[in-house]
């Protein structure tokens, strides 16, 4: 019968060498070290169940500047990075709630003069004074959140992929700020 090629193209339902696979760890060689792209969904758990959240920047009338999704475990202080350095202009204060409650963040709120107006958390040691007054205007960004989840599928969250969400919102902060245009 004579002895069989190697280095023929077809394997005539042979058994494959064990060494067949191109790389050898259990995960996809191009990705993060995650399967099945989970790091392009920006989902994670939170005490809600399999969330994300949405930050937000606003001007002093509550307007969206610029939106950033986290997972739903990330703390809230993860998102201070990405959004302070967005607006043109430096703000005179930064109005945020507790889950904003840093000293990192407040250090670089104080070397860049910015007024951090946040209240402290309720296991912080020293207690931190802030503006109340000031503080009061934040449930502008809360109501601007309650106009944005008119539209279903922000509220809900229906798109997989953290881009096409963020397109979502998108589209209706668009929607949102189309309000404060006054035609001439």
């Amino acid at each position: 019968m004579g002895e069989r090629r190697r280095d023929a193209r077809r394997d005539h339902g042979g058994q494959r060498p064990l060494q067949h696979r191109q790389h050898h760890s259990s995960r996809p060689r191009l990705g993060s070290g995650r399967k099945r792209g989970t790091h392009r969904r920006a989902l994670g758990r939170s005490r809600g169940g399999f969330t994300s959240k949405l930050h937000c920047l606003a001007d002093a009338l509550g307007r969206p500047l610029a939106f950033h999704l986290t997972v739903g475990e990330a703390a809230d202080c993860k998102a201070y990075d990405a959004l302070i350095d967005l607006p043109e202009r430096a703000p005179d204060a930064l109005l945020a709630d507790k889950g904003y409650d840093a000293d990192a963040i407040r250090a670089d709120l104080a070397r860049r003069k910015i007024k951090a107006v946040i209240p402290g958390r309720s296991n912080r040691r020293v207690k931190i004074e802030h503006d109340r007054t000031l503080y009061r205007q934040r449930n502008r960004i809360e109501r601007m959140f309650g106009h944005l989840k008119i539209n279903r599928a922000i509220a809900t969250r229906y798109d997989q992929l953290a881009n096409s969400f963020l397109g979502m919102v998108h589209l209706a902060s668009a929607r949102y700020w189309l309000k404060f245009v006054h035609a001439s």
